[in-house]
């Protein structure tokens, strides 16, 4: 049997959106409007289903967010995306350093504990 190629990581991906959401001090009302995603999508996409790929593509642009960070390889070349994450909270503009110096010790941590070897 063949081995997929990747596989969408929605659950990471609403996280994602959340969090961006959350950044921007937003209700997913307010979502809804400034993506063109329709709130009954948002709330689907809460409960797990994917997104069409429309609600994709505006999630997409309205948020920045890059899709290659939610696609799941069986490859051990994504072990990389941790460093990236991490130099990518270094360079969030609402962080001082001390700020996200602590975010990344605690992520740190966090990950080596939960990581699967």
């Amino acid at each position: 049997m063949a081995e997929k190629a990747g596989v969408f990581d929605g659950q990471g991906f609403y996280r994602a959106v959340d969090a961006e959401r959350s950044s921007r001090n937003l209700n997913w009302k307010q979502v809804a409007e400034q993506s063109g995603v329709p709130a009954s999508t948002l709330t689907r996409i809460a409960q797990g289903r994917r997104p069409d790929v429309d609600s994709l593509s505006a999630l997409i642009a309205w948020s920045g967010l890059d899709t290659d960070n939610f696609i799941r390889t069986n490859s051990k070349a994504q072990a990389g995306n941790f460093s990236k994450s991490l130099a990518l909270l270094r360079s969030d503009p609402n962080l001082d350093d001390t700020s996200a110096a602590m975010l990344q010790d605690m992520l740190k941590a966090a990950y080596e504990r939960l990581r699967k070897e």
